[in-house]
């Protein structure tokens, strides 16, 4: 269940009085996502989204995404843009938690990957990139390597309950990521395009969306997180060689990578991969087992982690990688 503040019909009204965007029609809350409560919106106007931020989202930061979002729908990318007000302004109060208003995009998300998906998925990541550039606004990346030693011991000695092998896996991931590559090209990134944050309808995408995550990091870091996301079964079990080199084949033909950027790419999917095994690991040990939100297997990605750390690259990781 994702919508944990309520809104009334007057509450409702209220709010929309500040906007152009007619009256309201029908009004939902959308069952996914878990960290902020979203309605969907119709009006006399059209199809709008609002979301109320939950307390997992420090307010501080949503006028950085805010911009971010606005910034990429200028460009013309497949991005939910936030809706002005009648004051100029995209960010409101409601029942006292921070509220916007942002663009209805068409689509769904992807439950099963195809090749031709990903190429998409890459294609687009790539045509995202290409117009951050001239977004130079910075945000730290907060669960970028720094973070990830003090998120294992935060797991508090616990990950062998969730599989005797995880420790393990963690430890190695560690290791490896203790030689983190250097001075590859920054950029704003996504950080988190997984299958259920972007929206496809006939094969083609048409929405990006999630952008919770984002933050100033190396470019080739978004790529491979992508890759960890995409390429493998849901339960991490399988890789699939096609999903990446359609996901490479895609990014390559809108943003070319150095060959500094290439030889990276195995350990910073590595590190991707290391990284949702510790924020799973510990959102498992320490959410209540009647909590609202649904824990995720920390074993989908720690499988993903081995699978990194183990390939035979024999030099060739990029191709590897699909690129």
């Amino acid at each position: 269940m994702a919508v944990y503040t309520p809104v009334s019909a007057d509450d409702l009204t209220a709010f929309l009085a500040g906007y152009d965007v007619g009256a309201a029609v029908s009004f939902k809350g959308i069952a996914e996502g878990v960290e902020n409560s979203n309605f969907l919106l119709e009006t006399t106007r059209g199809r709008f989204i609002l979301t109320l931020y939950e307390k997992r989202v420090d307010a501080g930061d949503l006028p950085w995404f805010l911009a971010l979002m606005g910034h990429l729908a200028a460009k013309g990318l497949p991005v939910p843009g936030p809706v002005v007000d009648a004051r100029g302004q995209v960010l409101q109060v409601l029942n006292g938690r921070p509220a916007c208003l942002i663009e209805f995009l068409p689509g769904v998300s992807v439950t099963e990957a195809t090749p031709e998906a990903a190429r998409e998925v890459g294609a687009a990541l790539g045509q995202m990139h290409r117009a951050l550039a001239d977004f130079t606004a910075p945000r730290p990346n907060a669960l970028g390597p720094a973070a990830w030693s003090p998120l294992a011991a935060r797991c508090n000695g616990r990950l062998g309950e969730i599989d005797a092998g995880l420790p393990d896996a963690v430890a190695r991931g560690l290791a490896a990521a203790a030689a983190w590559p250097a001075g590859l090209p920054q950029s704003t990134i996504h950080a988190d395009l997984f299958p259920d944050n972007v929206l496809m309808l006939d094969g083609r995408v048409t929405g990006l969306i999630d952008f919770y995550f984002a933050c100033t990091d190396a470019r080739a870091y978004d790529v491979a997180i992508t890759h960890a996301a995409w390429c493998f079964s849901a339960d991490g079990r399988q890789f699939f060689p096609e999903r990446a080199a359609g996901l490479m084949r895609g990014y390559l033909a809108e943003v070319e990578l150095s060959a500094a950027e290439r030889a990276a790419l195995p350990r910073l999917a590595a590190g991707a991969a290391l990284r949702f095994t510790l924020t799973r690991a510990y959102d498992w040990i320490n959410t209540p087992a009647n909590a609202l939100v649904t824990r995720k297997d920390p074993m989908a990605f720690a499988r993903r982690l081995t699978w990194y750390l183990d390939a035979d690259y024999s030099g060739n990781g990029p191709e590897m990688m699909g690129g």
